[in-house]
């Protein structure tokens, strides 16, 4: 065993000993990486991407002076007489009758006609309470929303918080009775 130790260290240590040129790294070599400039090109000012064009003819010169010295409703007046002239079709609005395109405009529609319909299912939110009659409050909402002694505590001091929601109008009017009796104060949204 001592030999085959021995037999590896004289095989392998002429080759780690050996100055290998090709275990370096290549860019530190002189003959490969050679110091330059990187090439600097001129930009134009202006990208046409179509390239140079020619200058505009002199008829076209003299109409574009023409139409500068038209007022204002002469010039609005141009896109419809050559659309009538070349004969091109009129260019109607594309009705968007049914479609949700997700803009405010079309959000508010649909919110005027929820208002307009009668709402009936409620929401009854706690508002506040008195602090001397916070026990009682307790009791009250936790008769009201079958909870246990600490969820009730821990919904009412989260006040101003939502007791009940999808309740009719006689019911939430009841249940803001009760929590008034008690010492709070509540509303129906």
């Amino acid at each position: 065993m001592h030999f085959i130790k021995h037999l590896r260290n004289i095989t392998l240590r002429p080759i780690f000993r050996q100055k290998n040129v090709l275990s370096q790294p290549r860019f530190l070599h002189t003959d490969v990486a050679q110091i330059t400039k990187p090439t600097r090109y001129k930009y134009p000012t202006v990208y046409d991407p179509y390239g140079p064009r020619p200058p505009p003819s002199e008829k076209v010169t003299q109409l574009a002076d023409q139409i500068i010295a038209l007022t204002e409703e002469e010039r609005a007046q141009i896109g419809p007489a050559l659309r009538d002239i070349l004969k091109h079709p009129k260019l109607e609005k594309i009705s968007t009758e049914g479609l949700d395109l997700g803009g405010p405009a079309a959000g508010a529609a649909t919110q005027a006609e929820e208002k307009k319909e009668e709402k009936t299912a409620f929401d009854v939110k706690l508002e506040k309470f008195d602090a001397a009659a916070k026990i009682k409050v307790i009791k009250e909402v936790r008769a009201l929303t079958n909870l246990g002694l600490k969820e009730a505590k821990e919904l009412v001091e989260k006040s101003p918080v939502i007791l009940k929601q999808g309740v009719t109008k006689d019911e939430a009017d009841g249940i803001i009775e009760k929590i008034k009796a008690a010492g709070g104060s509540a509303v129906m949204e």
